[in-house]
């Protein structure tokens, strides 16, 4: 069995109104989706990302998940 162990969640990354999240992907980045806009927000920058952004962030993911599967 192979897992990760995560940093500790820092108490600023709470539940918005009208946010989904937070969620804490594995490069480290906390995003919150906007249903209203159908798009991820990141709060450390206060931009949406793009849908190119949102696939780079899932294919990080994706490679490291082969990675510890093979």
């Amino acid at each position: 069995m192979v897992y990760r162990v995560l940093s500790e969640r820092d108490a600023k990354w709470q539940p918005r109104k009208g946010l989904e999240g937070p969620f804490f992907y594995a490069n480290g980045r906390v995003l919150y989706y906007d249903t209203k806009a159908g798009e991820y927000w990141d709060p450390t920058t206060d931009f949406y990302l793009s849908n190119d952004e949102m696939d780079q962030i899932n294919q990080y993911l994706y490679d490291m998940l082969a990675k510890t599967a093979a």
